[in-house]
Order: structure tokens, then C-alpha cells, then sequence
């Protein structure tokens, strides 16, 4: 599928779809300032200069209808998102209202945007790179604070600074070994290739160990409450929910299925599971439930293992105890056993609570320092991987024979920045957008 003409007019809502207070239509392309001067009524958008609001009403240029009052706002070239001439219409939010603009558009020679379509123009014009567009989406899609602070730090060029000087010590070096090989006789000196790649390997790997962390920063992450019948599974989510939930009863076995509840702790989109308790049983339902429970403490990117420090300490189950936090409960009643390695909360009292969530924080997130730049996206993550093969090949490889490992990890550092990738590439980036972005 080849990429869209740079040159039409196109356009679309910019605003989420239903009723609002105010709906934005947003216009870009060659040609784009004469077309809306067709159905603006007011100053005359072709003369206005960029970054300036001003008021009129949008009419129907074949029936002379008024559509709405509204403001419009011009960009001029190259002082605009897509790089191009642009405008928005900004109308009240009715659908209605916001459908009919759009539509008088379309009427008029524009066409409609494709999903991503202005991101995309604004990286074929050079305004940003590939890594800055995939942050653009990564923003608009945010449902955290970690998520919005990452994809911030990644349109601001974070990441793309970072490639950029990794690729830059690599250029240097190739281009010394280069050198090197093609005139021996000029005693040009053999290249430092452990000395200069080591520390570029090092900070690739660096990237790498934070993929983790910028997946559950976007993406989120399922946590999983497991451990025996009134254990305190039920009372901790309602804690950490801060409303009732969970029904929380003295009698075992109350949970035969899991039940899912949506959190957020340290900006940190999360899904708590509590699940049935964990027993020998001859009930058909809750063994079925036993055995759901444990697949989900599998599949958890984290698990909370409870056990109650009132009563008896129950024996270990099959947990992935290298991605589990153990959790003594009832931490306000006589303990009948202590260990240093359980984190101990009472649901009643709130004790321990705030270390719990500090705990799960660390756990999730621990080996990503905040302020960083996290890496959340497949795309880079892959093409990181590739350019630390190469250059662990690199440093293996004879000097005369470096090089080529060399500049296959340069290939795969410009992918992320969009240098020389393929329009299938380009293709699956965009196609994620929403229409009118």
C-alpha cells in the first residue's frame, strides 16, 4: 500500500466522538486556506496570519445555511503540526453539528483523513521523527500519569537524542575504521572498537532492562491475590480499592471465581485479581476455582501471596515466587508467626498498606529510575535487540571484518528514527492512529 499524497486537502474531527462543549475540525494541505475561505464567514482565513483565533460563522456556501458559530484558527508553513498550511474550526461539540462541517468539506474538494494521517505528514515533513510520532500515539492513549510522563519524555525527543548519540559515537568509529582500512600507508592508527562500543552496548542494554517496566507504564499490569480460604485476599482489594468490592465473609470458600478490579497505584495503571482460595477440596466448583487461580498467578505480571499471621502458617503453594510479593495478613491481631520476608498489612486498620503499595511500585518498576526514558514499544524494543546482537558480533569480530556487525547495528538504531524504512513499516506505525491525529 503506497503512502497518501502529501499535496490534497484533508480533514477530519479532532475531538472524541459524542456531545461536548466544544468539537474541533481539523484541515490540512495544500490549498487548505482557500478552500475553508469558501465557507467562512468573517475575516478571510487566507489573510490571517498563523497562531491567531478569530470569530464568525460556517455556512454552506450552495444553500447559504449557517451551520454554527464558531472560531477558526490558522497555521501557516512550515509553524504548524503537519508542516503545511492548516486550519481548525472550533464549533460547539453537537455531533451533529461537527458531521454536517465535515461533510461541507468533503463537498468542497477535501477528502478525508486517514487514521494518523496529519502525524504522518508531520513526519514526512521532517517536523518530527518516527519515534517522536509513536509517542504522539503512545499520549493519546495514556490512561496513567507513568504512561503520560513517558510519552511526554518521548515527543520531546528524549529517545530520539539518545539513538541519535548512540549512532553518532557509531558513525565516528566506522568511519575510523574505514579510514584505516583504506589507507594504510597515511599510519592512520587501528580504531579503539572495544573501548568506544562496550560503553554503547552498555547503554543499549540499559534501554532494554526498562522495557519491562515502559510496557506496564503504558500498557498496565494484572496482579494477582492468591492464597488460602480467608486468607484476606477479598479484604485487601477492597483496601486497595478503597471501596467494598470484594464480598468479605468469615466463611471459607466464598470466592469460587476470580473477580477483576481496576487500580491505579504511583500512576501505574493496574488490574487487581482476587481468586478463589487455595485447598485441597472435593468440590467440583471451587477445585475448578482452585485451579483457575493458579493459572492466573502464572499468567500475573505480579502476584501477592497472602497468609494470615493469626492462624497457622500454611504450606507454600506452586507460585512463580520470582515475581511474587508475599503478604502477611491481619497484621492487627496476636501473631502466631513472624518472617521478615512477608510485607505485613491490616485491611482493617490500613497497617502497612503504604509499604505494600511502595513494595508493588518497586517491584513493577524498580529497575526503571523515574526520569528515565522507558522503552514501550515492541518496534523498539526488536530493533534494540538487533543492534545489540551486532554489536556483541562487533566485538568478537576481527577489525577488519568489525565494521560490517557495525553498520547493521547502525541500520537497526535509524529504524526507530524512521532513517530509510520501508513504507510497510511506516504503514503499521500509522494505521494504529485515530482518525483526525
Amino acid at each position: 500500500m503506497g503512502l497518501p499524497s502529501l499535496n490534497d486537502v484533508i480533514a477530519a474531527i479532532a475531538t472524541a466522538p459524542g456531545k461536548g462543549a466544544v468539537g474541533v475540525v481539523r484541515v490540512s494541505g495544500t490549498g487548505c486556506l482557500e478552500l475553508v475561505s469558501r465557507l467562512w464567514q468573517g475575516k478571510d482565513p487566507c489573510k490571517l496570519p498563523g497562531g491567531r483565533f478569530t470569530y464568525g460563522k460556517i455556512r454552506d456556501p450552495r444553500t447559504q445555511e449557517i451551520l454554527d458559530e464558531a472560531l477558526l484558527l490558522v497555521f501557516r508553513k512550515p509553524h504548524s503540526y503537519t508542516g503545511q498550511d492548516s486550519a481548525e474550526l472550533h464549533t460547539h461539540g453537537s455531533p451533529a453539528v461537527l458531521r454536517r462541517v465535515l461533510q461541507t468539506l468533503f463537498e468542497l474538494g477535501a477528502r478525508p483523513a486517514q487514521p494518523g494521517e496529519f502525524t504522518l505528514r508531520a513526519y514526512l515533513n521532517g517536523k518530527m521523527d518516527l519515534a517522536q510520532a509513536e509517542a504522539v500515539l503512545n499520549l493519546v492513549e495514556s490512561e496513567s500519569d507513568a504512561a503520560r510522563r513517558q510519552a511526554l519524555r518521548g515527543l520531546s525527543a528524549g529517545l530520539s537524542q539518545k539513538i541519535s548519540a548512540l549512532s553518532e559515537q557509531l558513525f565516528t568509529l566506522l568511519a575510523h575504521i574505514q579510514a584505516w582500512l583504506d589507507y594504510p600507508e597515511e599510519g592512520v592508527e587501528p580504531a579503539r572498537i572495544q573501548e568506544t562500543l562496550e560503553p554503547v552496548l552498555q547503554e543499549i542494554q540499559h534501554l532494554l532492562a526498562t522495557a519491562p517496566a515502559g510496557r506496564i507504564a503504558q500498557k498496565g499490569a494484572r496482579i494477582a491475590l492468591v492464597g488460602a480460604p480467608n486468607a484476606g485476599k477479598s479484604s485487601l482489594l477492597n483496601a486497595l480499592l478503597g471501596y467494598e468490592r470484594a464480598i468479605v465473609t468469615p466463611i471459607p470458600g466464598t470466592t469460587r471465581d476470580y473477580l477483576e478490579a481496576p487500580l491505579e497505584i504511583a500512576g501505574v495503571p493496574l488490574v487487581a485479581i482476587d481468586t478463589a482460595g487455595l485447598r485441597e477440596t472435593e468440590d467440583e466448583v471451587e477445585k475448578s476455582g482452585v485451579e483457575r487461580a493458579l493459572q492466573i498467578a502464572q499468567e500475573a505480571d505480579l502476584v501477592l501471596y497472602l497468609a494470615d499471621q493469626s492462624q497457622p502458617r500454611p504450606a507454600p503453594p506452586p507460585l512463580p515466587w520470582e515475581r511474587t510479593l508475599k503478604v502477611a495478613t491481619k497484621a492487627d491481631l496476636p501473631p502466631v508467626w513472624l518472617d521478615d520476608s512477608f510485607v505485613r498489612v491490616s485491611s482493617q486498620s490500613g497497617l502497612g498498606l503504604d509499604n505494600l503499595r511502595q513494595k508493588i511500585h518497586h517491584q513493577l518498576l524498580g529497575q526503571a529510575p523515574e526520569g528515565e526514558i522507558w522503552i514501550s514499544n515492541e518496534r523498539h524494543v526488536e530493533a534494540l535487540r538487533r543492534a545489540e546482537a551486532h554489536l556483541l558480533e562487533a566485538l568478537e569480530a576481527p577489525e577488519d571484518l568489525a565494521g560490517v556487525s557495525i553498520e547493521m547495528a547502525l541500520d537497526a538504531l535509524s529504524e526507530i528514527l524512521g532513517k530509510d524504512v520501508s513504507e510497510e513499516v511506516i504503514d503499521r506505525v500509522f494505521r494504529n492512529f485515530c482518525v483526525g491525529k
